[in-house]
């Protein structure tokens, strides 16, 4: 088995590619390792030390590491070996019963917006997320209200120097030019 590493925006993550599919029908991402406990994969990459956040998409694994000194040279070897031993085993990536997510939070939103919000996942869906998700991270859809968008960071976008501006330059001019009405694009 051979897996692909690449470097991400955030400098404290890496992006590994299995070769195979990782979720096929959601997304997971654990910041610690009571979190992780829901996946097999992620308990194993929570006993990598150095590891301080997992996060599973498609076809790739975004690992991050701690900011207590660790360095990918030494972190790398060991979570490519967890995630060899991971797929070669059979186990599933996905502990029964501890599927993806979408219970991050509700979305929140007046139902006089609901067409300028089906708007808004539309662009998110078809523009924004394959482009993040080539960087090994996800933006997700929490909520609208008076003209402001509230998205969340996942993987290697949560954290990012980058974030920031992936934001306020990409996503936000994105949303005004459909959008008028979008005055603003906050993280939370």
């Amino acid at each position: 088995m051979f897996i692909q590493t690449e470097a991400t925006p955030n400098p404290a993550t890496l992006k590994f590619l299995p070769g195979r599919v990782v979720l096929a029908e959601s997304t997971f991402e654990a910041r610690d390792a009571e979190a992780a406990a829901r996946s097999p994969l992620a308990s194993a990459l929570f006993a990598v030390p150095g590891v301080a956040g997992v996060y599973f998409g498609h076809d790739f694994i975004s690992v991050t590491k701690a900011e207590d000194g660790s360095e990918w040279a030494q972190v790398k070897p060991a979570v490519l070996g967890a995630i060899m031993e991971h797929f070669q085993s059979g186990a599933p990536v996905m502990a029964e019963g501890g599927h993806g997510e979408i219970e991050a939070g509700e979305e929140f939103y007046d139902e006089a917006d609901h067409d300028t919000v089906v708007t808004i996942k539309d662009l998110l869906e078809t523009r924004v997320r394959p482009a993040v998700a080539g960087d090994g991270g996800d933006i997700t859809f929490r909520g609208y209200k008076e003209g402001v968008v509230y998205l969340e960071m996942k993987g290697a976008c949560s954290g990012c120097p980058s974030s920031t501006a992936t934001l306020r330059h990409g996503v936000q001019n994105l949303f005004r030019h459909f959008l008028p009405e979008i005055r603003e694009v906050q993280a939370i």
